[in-house]
């Protein structure tokens, strides 16, 4: 997996788990979802990414971009 998927995943699981804590608990878990929208705008004009930023701290992308998850061997 590389971590442009992981980001997509990511972005993907969190905003339909604030969609459906908006359904069955609360409107002001629309922030989620938002919020999520926000920092992927931001990232394409800043090129920062947390969970990105994250792996590579942790040691766990090679130089194509691979996510090898507990590290490389």
């Amino acid at each position: 997996m590389t971590t442009h998927q992981l980001v997509r995943l990511l972005a993907g699981s969190v905003t339909l788990l604030g969609v459906a804590l908006t359904h069955w608990v609360s409107p002001w878990w629309l922030l989620l979802p938002a919020f999520v929208g926000l920092n992927l705008v931001q990232s394409v004009f800043t090129g920062f990414c947390p969970p990105t930023l994250l792996l590579q701290k942790l040691g766990w992308v090679d130089d194509r971009d691979v996510i090898h998850w507990g590290g490389r061997n």
